[in-house]
């Protein structure tokens, strides 16, 4: 495939602006126990973001056509690129005169497509009409087929998110359930990212959750291990998971190889979608175990039992005549388009999720889901079969080239009867109701924004707050962070942690750590809008790459009028008089509901507990604090593993490897209990209090 280099905009962030990894997602506490059920060679922090409507924006919106030289300056260029356009397949960018793409499309003749934009009396809707109004240039990549002109379109539309084409957002990649094969004792645990560890991989799930359920659920049936390889080696007597029956113990030879490993092969068939052949082999195991007396034997097959149904019975809708598929159902009201996909796997239902992509009113709905395939297997493998609520033009080249990519046939279709109809039908509920959801939430989101107008007398509903937050043990691990809320909520994907950095900042300073995360960001914005030759020091309309506009309507601080004062200071320095400035300070005894709201210029404001307008804020500074925890907790633990326990005062090398030889990982030692470290030989009741301390002091 011939391909040219594309120029991106790279929005550089540096260290301190790297987007920081989400939480964790809450995980049962004896499944964390040992360890966690997650890769962490290959897996970051996974929560899942929930899915947002796009924003909506009024220039897609207008049914009006554009003026008419704007419309002729536009099909002269087309015009222009026409005469050099190849008659083959390829893929063609059309550019405005800041050199953004508008719109990516492809065709099996590029001349034909471009000539139909060409054409000044072609009946075109409005949207086409605005985007050959704004293009001053066509660039064009040739392919030596139409499939490989739909596989590139789907590239770079992912890539640029041209305004013009329908956008795939809040995309990422699944996760799976791996059952390793690098070790005698094979882990079953979450993974995501590429499949480059040895062992069996069973999957696509919708979401961490779904994997999470179901790997709970597995080891009550299957008692195989969750833990790391470097805690089972260092085991010395069994966990907790063994005591709860959610292990078989093989650290500590509770169980012999040829056990565990029958252990293991009855979990892949049950994956691998052999599941009532396994659960007739429990049924005989436990009959067998009654009839000879052996009740306790008995009762932990009939709980293995239990644990298999438990599965099957989360997981609502399992087909009897589809093994392998992913379902496309896909709805629109009110302007929006929801797609809902299922994913079900050796007969089983894996999960489902919605997704809202970004699509002009005027897209129907096969428009918008053709486009939305093409972009959603980009970097993710088809299954043999894709089920869609919607006939789409071009299917058999949509099957053709996703059947090239994963290397065997892929079908796809729209059922018209039988159990797949019934799977669609069960899809489109589920997208109906989930637009339906996400549509009510966005306009409660609204009437809140809507409120801070009143409350704070801003000039309109902030289409953007950034709420800031500070962290640090007597002036250690110093961190500060940053979260983001829209019109839909939480802006998770640009969360944003600052390390702070000043040598000479006094430790516990808040005012200065508050200054320094401030001048950062907004000395970052400003060089960022300068080097942007349109726009000027507030741009408000340009925005990142999901919508949200980079510029805030709104910062708030966590503190009182001397954080205030310190942000205010420099906003004044660095000339931000646009930006509405709120600090959040707690009430009397930190009660929750008797905080104090404190703006420049302006007397204090006291608003009622039950106000909606201070709970909403309440929410904003409740999560920039848990984020900026997070953070700091984080750090601290990365400084404390390149420390080492001799950190701890009175913990010397003889008492770190006592610790270490006792509970085998830093992790079981930052969770054991003072109780529990007294029980290691060489450590004291004081020792044993200043451990626990050092690791459970909570931060300022």
């Amino acid at each position: 495939m011939a391909r040219e280099p594309i120029d991106q905009a790279n929005n550089a962030r540096g260290k301190e602006l790297a987007p920081a990894p989400p939480d964790q997602a809450q995980a049962d506490q004896a499944q964390n126990f040992a360890a966690g059920d997650i890769d962490p060679a290959t897996v970051p922090a996974d929560e899942e973001d929930e899915a947002r409507l796009p924003e909506a924006e009024a220039a897609d919106d207008s049914n009006e056509a554009p003026a008419e030289g704007r419309l002729a300056v536009g099909h002269a260029a087309i015009e222009n690129a026409v005469r050099l356009a190849p008659t083959s397949p390829g893929v063609y960018r059309m550019l405005n005169a800041a050199n953004d793409v508008l719109y990516v499309g492809k065709a099996k003749n590029v001349r034909k497509r471009l000539s139909s934009y060409a054409r000044v009396s072609a009946p075109l809707p409005a949207r086409i009409l605005r985007m050959i109004a704004a293009t001053v240039s066509v660039e064009i990549v040739s392919t030596a087929t139409e499939t490989e002109a739909l596989l590139l379109e789907a590239n770079l539309i992912k890539q640029l998110r041209p305004r013009f084409n329908v956008q795939l957002r809040d995309d990422k990649s699944f996760p799976y359930i791996l059952i390793t094969g690098d070790h005698w004792a094979p882990q079953i645990l979450k993974h995501r990212g590429a499949q480059t560890r040895p062992g069996q991989y069973f999957g696509p799930f919708a979401s961490a959750g779904a994997v999470n359920r179901t790997i709970t659920a597995l080891q009550r049936a299957f008692l195989i291990r969750s833990c790391t390889d470097a805690f089972f080696e260092s085991r010395t007597r069994p966990c907790l998971l063994y005591q709860i029956k959610r292990c078989a113990g093989p650290c500590t030879r509770e169980i012999d190889f040829p056990g565990y490993t029958e252990l293991v092969r009855e979990a892949k068939d049950f994956l691998s979608g052999r599941s009532q052949a396994v659960k007739q082999l429990l049924a005989a195991e436990m009959e067998k175990a009654s009839a000879e007396l052996e009740f306790e034997t008995a009762a932990l097959y009939r709980d293995r039992l239990a644990a298999l149904s438990a599965i099957q019975s989360q997981q609502g809708i399992n087909p009897r005549t589809v093994q392998e598929a992913d379902v496309f159902a896909i709805h629109q009201e009110g302007g929006y388009s929801c797609v809902e996909v299922f994913f079900f796997r050796t007969g089983q239902n894996w999960g489902n999720r919605a997704y809202f992509p970004k699509a002009e009113k005027s897209f129907t709905p096969e428009e918008v889901l053709a486009s939305f395939l093409t972009q959603f297997y980009d970097d993710k493998p088809p299954p043999k079969l894709i089920l869609l609520s919607h006939a789409i033009e071009e299917s058999e080249l949509m099957a053709s080239a996703l059947s090239i990519k994963a290397g065997f046939k892929v079908e796809v279709t729209t059922p018209l009867r039988g159990e797949k109809k019934e799977l669609i039908t069960h899809a489109l509920t589920n997208a109906r109701e989930a637009l339906g959801r996400k549509l009510a939430d966005t306009a409660t989101q609204s009437r809140l924004l809507s409120g801070l107008v009143v409350t704070l007398g801003l000039p309109q509903p902030p289409r953007r707050i950034e709420v800031y937050d500070n962290s640090h043990i007597q002036g250690t691990n110093a961190v500060g962070a940053m979260i983001v809320a829209g019109p839909d909520g939480f802006v998770k994907n640009q969360y944003r942690k600052f390390n702070i950095k000043s040598e000479g900042l006094t430790p516990g300073d808040d005012y200065a750590m508050m200054r320094e995360v401030l001048q950062r960001r907004f000395k970052r914005l400003l060089a960022a809008a300068a080097a942007d030759e349109t726009a000027g020091p507030r741009a408000p309309a340009k925005a990142e790459d999901d919508g949200v506009p980079q510029w805030p309507d709104l910062v708030i601080i966590d503190g009182g009028r001397g954080q205030l004062n310190a942000a205010k200071e420099i906003f004044d320095t660095l000339g931000l008089s646009q930006v509405a400035l709120l600090a959040v300070a707690k009430g009397p005894d930190r009660d929750a509901g008797r905080e104090t709201l404190f703006m420049p210029d302006r007397e204090a404001i006291k608003l009622e507990p039950r106000d909606p307008v201070l709970y909403f804020i309440q929410r904003l500074r409740d999560e920039a604090h848990r984020f900026v925890i997070g953070s700091h907790r984080k750090l601290r633990k990365k400084d404390i593993r390149e420390a080492g326990l001799q950190e701890i005062p009175g913990i010397g090398p003889s008492r770190k490897r006592a610790l270490l030889h006792h509970f085998g990982t830093l992790k079981e030692i930052e969770r054991a209990s003072i109780a529990d470290l007294g029980r290691v030989p060489g450590v004291s009741a004081e020792s044993a209090r200043k451990i626990f301390e050092f690791f459970h002091t909570q931060p300022g």
